[in-house]
């Protein structure tokens, strides 16, 4: 849905001023955090896939600034952290193939 397509569908609508501006910041920080913690996730995936150390410290380093603006629990960031080092010990994954039945021909 559109951002402003979903502002013009506030249920609730505020009764104080302040209140309506409140809900307009608070859809934007939502907006802004839902992408931050998407690219945390591919990047995560990315370095834990790899198996490498240098691609692990730029994650780490990524997980530790999203919680220090809060985007991120900062216990959430060191337990994604741990989970990586341990990916990172085991070595490079295969690629997965894709799941499904064969065409028969």
């Amino acid at each position: 849905m559109e951002p402003a397509r979903a502002r013009a569908m506030i249920l609730a609508v505020p009764n104080i001023k302040a209140a309506e501006k409140w809900v307009l910041q608070s859809e934007k920080r939502s907006e802004r955090n839902k992408s931050a913690k998407s690219r945390l996730k591919t990047l995560y995936k990315g370095a834990a896939g790899a198996g490498e150390a240098a691609a692990a410290s730029e994650v780490e380093s990524a997980f530790d600034k999203a919680a220090r603006k809060g985007i991120i629990h900062p216990n959430k960031a060191a337990r994604k952290k741990s989970r990586l080092a341990k990916a990172v010990q085991r070595g490079p994954v295969a690629p997965k193939t894709a799941k499904g039945r064969a065409r028969k021909k």
